[in-house]
């Protein structure tokens, strides 16, 4: 990993007293994406010329992508007030990502004061800008009136615009709401619908709820094999109560039916290493 000397970040120490962020062409964009091809890849020092290129240029989110690299200490001495100071130029230039993040640290009380109207107020911003991650933390924080009135419907709302972005929580806490019968009727096909798209996802609450719902018959038919599949597939995903569930399952089966689980299993395993890893390439 380069070292802060080896990148240009330094530079920004005396930018950061007169930085002011002014509308940016459209080709910055093309710098962000490019900083952040460089820094899947492994190559800092290259992600943070191009971050800083584009925040030359104006561009909020270049600030916000080299806070990070500050914050992290990835490609540059970690220091936090820096990253700080670059995330609130970022917000002033309407970064949704610097919104969500600094209004994270407002409620962790991470290098700023804890000021939970604060956090919420600039979460609830970042919601409000389409930023999906965002939509969850405000929904949760309207949820639990923390820093904001209280508004469960509003929350739902978010957590649909987020669910629609494929956003794995927001799709979850919407599938337990629907399971939970929250604030409406129970509805466990909506419930296993939900958890069922971020099953296929490969998130491991998913793969163990719809392993539930085969083996309950609860929005779905019950197919013990499939439960199999599925617990087995949470529980080598790292679900807390996948592997208890395999096996309560796995006593119902006989061996045929064992080998046609652990056979299923095995594909979807191999079938979603190969999508993760086609994912990759692409990037």
């Amino acid at each position: 990993m380069p070292t802060a000397k080896e990148t240009p970040m330094r530079r920004l120490r005396p930018l950061l007293l007169c930085a002011t962020l002014a509308m940016a062409p459209l080709s910055v964009a093309a710098d962000v994406t490019a900083g952040l091809d460089a820094f899947q890849k492994g190559d800092a020092a290259g992600a943070a010329r191009a971050f800083q290129t584009a925040f030359d240029a104006g561009d909020a989110d270049g600030a916000f992508y080299l806070g990070r690299m500050f914050e992290t200490g990835q490609g540059a001495a970690q220091d936090t007030a820096q990253a700080i100071a670059l995330y609130k130029t970022a917000v002033e230039g309407g970064s949704a990502l610097a919104m969500n993040r600094m209004g994270l640290l407002h409620l962790e009380g991470t290098g700023v004061i804890r000021d939970f109207a604060q956090g919420a107020d600039l979460l609830c911003r970042a919601a409000d800008l389409g930023l999906a991650d965002a939509q969850f933390n405000c929904g949760v924080l309207l949820t639990e009136g923390r820093g904001v009135e209280k508004d469960v419907r509003r929350a739902r709302g978010y957590w649909q615009e987020a669910a629609d972005q494929d956003h794995i929580g927001a799709i979850n806490l919407l599938a337990q709401a629907s399971k939970a019968g929250d604030q409406t009727a129970a509805d466990p096909v909506a419930a296993f619908e939900l958890f069922s798209r971020t099953a296929a996802l490969g998130n491991a609450m998913g793969l163990f709820e719809v392993a539930q719902a085969h083996l309950a018959g609860s929005g779905t038919e019950v197919d013990l094999v499939q439960a199999y599949a599925y617990a087995n597939i949470a529980a080598a995903r790292g679900h807390p109560e996948g592997a208890a569930l395999r096996d309560k399952v796995e006593a119902l089966l006989t061996p045929e039916e064992i080998a046609i689980g652990q056979s299923a299993a095995r594909d979807w395993i191999a079938a979603d290493d190969a999508r993760a890893k086609a994912a990759s390439l692409e990037n």
